[in-house]
């Protein structure tokens, strides 16, 4: 029955996932992002950044943090400026593809984008405060912008596409099938006991423990079709389901994502710690905006009344 499960739920983040990398990937390839840089530096003066950081941060923000990666690793940013940029594409990342996927299973893909968007500035305007000097100008490579052949990017697209899917459907499979295990087992709600401290923390629902978990461990591209697949039957109300898909659109793949980033030289500290705390507080702040719109909402209703 896993299998089973595992095999539908590929098939539709397949869907999803090729025509909008593709996309993302023409996108990259016709210019556009170079073209924009010179609009986008006083956005990024703003967030204690230089322009050229609008690079490696818009091309996270479409396709992910792999090529975020590649190009602090070869453009000359420092190690402050670099930790920055980490922080707001841990945080702002494959923004297309993971909130439809968020979208399918919870909350509404706008706002979803903004609030990782927003929490994304304010993680790295915090950070900067530790460092100095990170909104000083860098000098890009010629060679960096120089046209690359359509069909060299083509074939580079197909085999990275290729092995992505081939991860998410080993992901998928296995966390499909443990968790039909699990659940046979009886072993579920041990689980969700045993994490029901942490959830307490994150202000979230004990019963979004495993969900919590799979984003977590594998992120919301990884885990998504988990996420989809188990969402409805949590039993989690409208505002828990929300609440979980805030924590997790801003923390997730704990384990895969900063270690890329570690193997840059960049502190430990920076690349767990902020975006956890951005989390709880952005959980935390949604709920009592939920919280006074229901008291105002019954005010309404008895004033009509």
């Amino acid at each position: 029955m896993g299998a089973r499960k595992g095999r539908k739920s590929f098939v539709w983040i397949c869907k999803l996932l090729i025509p909008i990398s593709f996309l993302a990937v023409i996108i990259q390839w016709s210019g556009w992002l170079y073209q924009v840089m010179p609009l986008l530096d006083p956005v990024m003066r703003m967030i204690n950044l230089p322009g050229a950081a609008a690079l490696p941060i818009l091309s996270g923000m479409l396709i992910g943090p792999y090529t975020t990666i590649a190009m602090i690793s070869v453009l000359p940013f420092s190690l402050g400026q670099m930790t920055l940029i980490a922080v707001f594409t841990m945080v702002a990342h494959s923004l297309i593809i993971e909130s439809a996927i968020q979208h399918r299973s919870g909350i509404h893909a706008a706002k979803i984008t903004l609030i990782r968007i927003g929490g994304a500035i304010l993680a790295v305007l915090i950070v900067s405060q530790f460092f100095t000097n990170t909104a000083q100008d860098i000098v890009i490579p010629d060679a960096f912008t120089a046209a690359v052949p359509f069909i060299q990017v083509l074939k580079v697209w197909g085999i990275e596409t290729g092995w992505l899917l081939a991860k998410i459907f080993g992901i998928v499979m296995a966390v499909m099938i443990g968790l039909e295990s699990l659940k046979s087992l009886g072993w579920v709600e041990n689980l969700i006991k045993i994490f029901r401290p942490v959830m307490h923390v994150l202000g979230l629902s004990r019963r979004a423990a495993m969900l919590w978990i799979t984003a977590v461990l594998f992120g919301v591209l990884y885990g998504g079709a988990v996420i989809i697949e188990e969402a409805g039957r949590a039993g989690l109300s409208k505002g828990e389901l929300e609440d979980l898909h805030i924590s997790i659109g801003i923390n997730h793949s704990m384990i895969e994502d900063p270690a890329l980033y570690l193997a840059l030289g960049l502190n430990a500290f920076w690349l767990w710690i902020p975006r956890l705390v951005i989390a709880i507080v952005a959980v935390q702040v949604f709920r009592v905006v939920r919280y006074l719109k229901g008291k105002y909402l019954q005010w309404q209703t008895a004033r009509v009344e």
